[in-house]
């Protein structure tokens, strides 16, 4: 996993399978047909004052999700153009600094088999975890019908499993095996710990395990959907995305939805919450959809997504805010979508998905910036 009446569910399928899927999305209102072999500064707006020879990394379907090795060389992601030979979402993984994704498919991680989310490089950077539904069936699980004014849907399939691969794609380790949805998996800086969210208690909530999937630790056991985790630099923190019901009706709406295997992602917060579980605060208080969230290099600081200046819905962009909620900060500027924000280990780097130089096409690629404070 893989926010709101948004984009194409294709993308938004990305999402939630999001650490973290294709309705109606307008066109780029910014068409530029400047070439990309090198990083360039003309994919970025004159607002983006953090960004710095920006760099697109693919050019066709939804591309997201992608995440650094430890040693900031390679990026893991997923990716469902159709090009590559594949019906829904796959994880690939690419050098971003010599790959031309223009002229070929990059490796793919994945088994083809099902649909997949979030991989994520395991220490070492020759192994990587990411998500799959394989285990349930060869085909891509089913999407939800998305009908005129009708609700905008997450699906959660139970399918989902966490695994283990080696960068040939021979997978080596199955790391949960309980029945229900175990997806949204990251990995702390420090290479110890795995964060993911998991239906087992019969909510979606987010655990902790060891690399070798044992140890596992609840962290959440609030109603409502949390996912989408990272940990802070020092491993100290998870930042992650929530949708908590309130109200008895929406409380009612949300378990009803829960129980035939969907959520609606259309009002998320960001909050912290620290490793063992306490002092969970909620960082974010927007409204519309607020997630994607990311730490920055200090710590002290969060990257994320959110809509809460659009006026149609599927107007994202990226922002960023102080641990406590202050300090609010405009970062990225595209009419259409800007999501899925990770920092390099170093620090020095961004990497985010973007509806820019799309050309009027429903694409949403792989950019990387270098990042400037």
């Amino acid at each position: 996993m893989k926010a709101t009446i948004i984009l194409n569910t294709g993308l938004f399928l990305l999402i939630l399978g999001s650490c973290n899927n294709k309705s109606e999305k307008i066109s780029d209102s910014r068409e530029n047909t400047n070439q990309v072999s090198e990083s360039t500064d003309s994919l970025i707006y004159s607002e983006e004052k953090h960004f710095k020879k920006i760099k697109q990394l693919t050019f066709g379907g939804d591309n997201a999700e992608a995440y650094w090795s430890f040693d900031d060389k390679l990026l893991v992601f997923q990716s469902n153009f159709k090009e590559w030979d594949v019906a829904c979402d796959q994880i690939f993984y690419m050098d971003p600094e010599n790959d031309d994704l223009r002229n070929g498919r990059p490796n793919m991680l994945s088994t083809g088999m099902g649909r997949t989310t979030c991989g994520y490089f395991m220490p070492g950077d020759t192994t990587i975890l990411y998500s799959s539904t394989h285990l349930g069936g060869d085909n891509c699980p089913p999407v939800p019908e998305r009908v005129p004014g009708g609700k905008y849907l997450w699906p959660v399939y139970d399918a989902y499993d966490i695994f283990v691969s080696d960068m040939h794609g021979n997978i080596i380790q199955q790391l949960t095996k309980e029945p229900g949805y175990d997806a949204e998996a990251t990995i702390s800086p420090q290479g110890d710990k795995i964060v993911f969210t998991s239906t087992r208690s019969g909510d979606l909530e987010l655990y902790i395990m060891d690399l070798d999937g044992s140890n596992i630790i609840q962290i959440t056991d609030e109603l409502g959907y949390d996912g989408g985790a990272f940990f802070s630099p020092d491993g100290t923190m998870l930042v992650f995305r929530s949708s908590r019901p309130k109200t008895e009706e929406e409380i009612a709406a949300y378990k009803e939805l829960l129980t035939d295997g969907l959520v609606q992602p259309t009002a998320m917060e960001v909050y912290v919450i620290n490793i063992d579980g306490t002092n969970m605060r909620q960082v974010t208080d927007l409204g519309k959809a607020n997630w994607a969230p990311f730490f920055h290099p200090s710590g002290k600081k969060i990257i994320f997504s959110s809509n809460h200046k659009g006026s149609r819905g599927f107007e994202f962009n990226l922002y960023m805010v102080n641990l406590d909620g202050t300090g609010l900060e405009r970062i990225s500027h595209d009419a259409v979508f800007d999501a899925f924000p990770m920092f390099s280990y170093d620090g020095k780097k961004l990497v985010f998905s973007s509806n820019r130089n799309n050309h009027g096409t429903h694409n949403t690629n792989l950019f990387i910036a270098d990042w400037v404070e």
